[in-house]
């Protein structure tokens, strides 16, 4: 049984953990919208499989998945995978999911943001949304974890923190008109302590160049660790996403964290620009009210869309040119876990990455 909490995380002394923290489970839901995911979402599914079945080595994985996929799912995964049937209208459960909070009692909740599928009329990717605006809700029931719902528009990727009081988010998604039109940037930050359990804001201006989620900082960069944060980075001038990269890392090298540190920036590189082929394009439905994938469209890649698992990292391999740079700069960071890299351009297809199809749960204290 899951109740509904009418303070907030803060007021009752839960906090956001960073992902680096131990957890113990990871969800994942299932692909299948035709008009999303290319030839009946077939491929993407082999996809997702097999970031399930990596990340379940480091903490369990539940699967979400439709009674209409039940039996598939089921087939392709491990037994030790929790398969569950839970409706949803996509599969990205880092931002319909629920963002768990813990306190220093043992003590887990989570809070249920509203969720509008990236910008409601005013630019969403889908309608309706309101299976996914339901999810948060259902996870927790599973969980048997209390809920915070909260009182604004917000998806899970596009906020990380450290865990010890530092939020880091993008002006370009968060104080997006779509989102929460009616609130100033100092009431939407203030929401974010109240819910996030944090007290520092670390505001970047851009996401990832042509980001379809309006610019989630979790395309762009992450915390590896309080104090270190990994960024997208290419050194090339012609590209559109260099001037992102370059005001991102002017804005984390002057800025200091809630412990009043200043922030080392470890930069990991760019795919591509990697674009939709003619094939690719061809095998996506085109249905109305969703966003059209068409043949030379640019893809939002960024390797910092990575899982942070409690003994692996699972991170997508987007470019021969480049994943091995990437996966390098990971080992860097992570020297304790092992770093596993994972053909995911039919994730990217869909408008995301591994950390966009994963959501943590963290361990009990």
């Amino acid at each position: 049984m899951s109740a509904t909490i009418a303070s907030t995380p803060a007021a009752d002394g839960y906090r956001m953990p960073g992902e680096q923290e131990p957890h113990s489970g990871c969800w994942i839901a299932w692909p299948e919208r035709p008009d999303n995911w290319r030839l009946g979402a077939k491929p993407a599914q082999e996809a997702f499989a097999a970031v399930a079945e990596a990340v379940n080595v480091s903490e369990p994985v539940t699967v979400a998945v439709s009674d209409h996929q039940f039996e598939h799912c089921r087939s392709l995964l491990s037994a030790s995978i929790r398969v569950v049937e839970l409706s949803t209208d996509d599969a990205w459960i880092r931002d319909t999911g629920p963002t768990f909070v813990v306190d220093d009692s043992g003590g887990r909740r989570g809070v249920d943001w509203r969720f509008n599928a990236w910008g409601g009329l005013q630019g969403g990717l889908y309608v309706p949304w309101d299976r996914d605006d339901r999810v948060a809700r259902k996870v927790l029931e599973i969980e048997g974890a209390d809920r915070y719902r909260a009182p604004i528009v917000l998806e899970g990727g596009s906020v990380h923190v450290d865990g010890e009081g530092t939020v880091i988010a993008t002006e370009e998604c968060l104080l997006n008109p779509n989102r929460n039109p009616h609130l100033s940037r100092a009431e939407i930050e203030q929401t974010l302590f109240d819910y996030l359990g944090a007290e520092t804001m670390i505001w970047l201006r851009r996401g990832v160049y042509d980001d379809e989620t309006d610019g989630h900082v979790d395309n762009l960069a992450c915390f590896a660790r309080p104090g270190v944060v990994l960024l997208t980075w290419t050194d090339e001038q012609s590209d559109p996403q260099h001037a992102i990269s370059r005001d991102a890392l002017g804005r984390l090298e002057g800025a200091t964290d809630a412990r009043g540190r200043a922030l080392e920036v470890v930069r990991i590189p760019s795919p591509g620009p990697l674009t939709i082929t003619d094939e690719e394009a061809s095998g996506v439905d085109a249905l109305p009210g969703s966003r059209p994938r068409r043949a030379g469209d640019r893809l939002a890649a960024s390797y910092a869309n990575f899982y942070l698992g409690t003994t692996r990292v699972v991170f997508p391999l987007l470019d021969p040119r480049f994943d091995d740079a990437a996966g390098e700069v990971l080992r860097g960071c992570f020297p304790d876990r092992e770093v596993v890299g994972l053909p995911a351009r039919e994730i990217l297809l869909g408008g995301g990455n591994i950390h966009c199809i994963t959501q943590q749960v963290p361990a009990l204290r």
